[in-house]
């Protein structure tokens, strides 16, 4: 395991006390995560659910709302094909929403620190606008899962939204906001929690949880995803790792706030194939 990068902790902590965005637990939303998840498993095998409830209790949609940055967010949820090897097609008003969002997420503090930060190294546009088209190309621009396909995935799609492969495995979907409306609609069922070591259970008011569910009848043995955060935070987060690593998989090992995570950002040449955070362990054990 790689050792901690101190400054890329700084500066995420600084993100993350900048994310006024973020919901509170307790607050602004709650979580019930019931029973530990099975072991991971192997096919086809049946998969025990150890929750019968939803994961998310509740949540506050009027602030869900009323906040720009997640308001955007979530009109560019129902914009994708999640089938791998079936083609996206992109139309003109889908262009202004990505276009939207990023006006309303460059806006923000988490994202300007993360501007500040990449112009410091030589890697980011100097203007926000020459950034945001950075950012575009790095997120929404389409690309081929799989050799010899159409183009029908794009970084954005892949951690936000999540996809399919042929009906059996998910692929992405590492975002809390997509979790709790894929689950309010009845397309996600929560498993249940994966425990880090030294740890018995996860809180009501973690941040950064592994869980185990299925999604439009396939599995995900283990998902990681931070919860509560703006998506600000998260574009901010994986975009600096992307930008900072030329390697194809890059892991960096911080710690945001208690939790110590590893970073995984996976590039597709000049784009996001996949980016989420592994639970380390945490420090209120």
């Amino acid at each position: 395991r790689k050792a901690l990068n101190h400054e890329l902790s700084k500066l995420f902590n600084d993100m993350w006390d900048a994310d006024v965005h973020r919901l509170r637990p307790g607050k602004d939303y709650t979580i019930d995560v019931q029973g530990r998840a099975g072991p991971a498993w192997q096919g086809d095998s049946a998969v025990q659910d150890n929750a019968p409830r939803h994961l998310f209790h509740n949540v506050n949609e009027e602030r869900l709302k009323s906040i720009k940055t997640f308001a955007t967010f979530i009109s560019l949820l129902d914009n994708y094909e999640t089938s791998t090897g079936v083609a996206e097609v992109v139309t003109p008003e889908e262009i202004v929403e990505n276009n939207r969002f990023l006006d309303a997420i460059l806006a923000t503090e988490v994202m300007r620190l993360a501007h500040d930060y990449l112009l410091k190294k030589n890697l980011a546009k100097p203007t926000l606008a020459d950034f945001k088209y950075q950012l575009y190309d790095i997120w929404f621009q389409l690309y081929a899962r799989k050799e010899g396909d159409r183009p029908d995935s794009c970084g954005f799609e892949h951690v936000f939204v999540g996809e399919t492969r042929r009906g059996k495995e998910i692929l992405g979907l590492h975002n809390w906001v997509q979790f709790y409306l894929q689950e309010k609609c009845g397309q996600i069922d929560y498993k249940g929690y994966l425990v880090r070591k030294n740890k018995t259970r996860p809180d009501r008011d973690d941040q950064v949880l592994s869980i185990q569910f299925s999604w439009k009848g396939s599995d995900k043995p283990i998902g990681s995803t931070f919860i509560g955060v703006s998506p600000e935070f998260e574009f901010a987060l994986y975009t600096v790792i992307f930008l900072l690593s030329e390697e194809r998989v890059t892991r960096e090992t911080v710690k945001i706030d208690e939790y110590e995570l590893q970073l995984v950002v996976v590039r597709h040449g000049r784009h996001i194939g996949t980016a989420y955070p592994v639970l380390l362990s945490t420090t209120s054990e």
